[in-house]
């Protein structure tokens, strides 16, 4: 139980401070963000794989400067990633052998918020 609900809390965490960014500042960020979650497994143990895979996520990334489905998509192939890496490769995080299966159940939490507009959660009064 605890391993499911931590990571959508995180993905939920995530979406919120992401929320405390004003546009265009806020799809700015979650650009980063996918670019650099595509290179957290360049060592991961797929080999060339890895180079490939991280070339597709920074052309999300860099398309998700403009659009949030492209940046959502970026966080779907890391989910598959994800999952491969929890299946045959090396986790995430080197000492916890379950953090690719947790970064795979955050992942589509961003990324459903990423399909709906990447918009703030947080009302600002005027």
């Amino acid at each position: 139980m605890m391993n499911v609900a931590i990571p959508i809390l995180a993905g939920v965490i995530y979406v919120s401070l992401c929320s405390l960014f004003k546009e265009p500042s806020r799809i700015s960020f979650n650009a980063i963000m996918i670019a650099g979650a595509g290179a957290a497994y360049l060592s991961g143990g797929f080999g060339v794989w890895e180079f490939a895979f991280t070339a597709v996520v920074t052309f999300c990334a860099y398309r998700g400067l403009r659009s949030y489905h492209f940046i959502g998509v970026g966080w779907l192939l890391h989910t598959a990633w994800d999952v491969l890496h929890h299946l045959y490769g090396n986790p995430i995080i080197p000492f916890v052998p379950t953090s690719s299966l947790g970064c795979a159940i955050c992942d589509p939490v961003i990324a459903v918020w990423c399909f709906a507009g990447g918009r703030s959660l947080i009302r600002r009064s005027k």
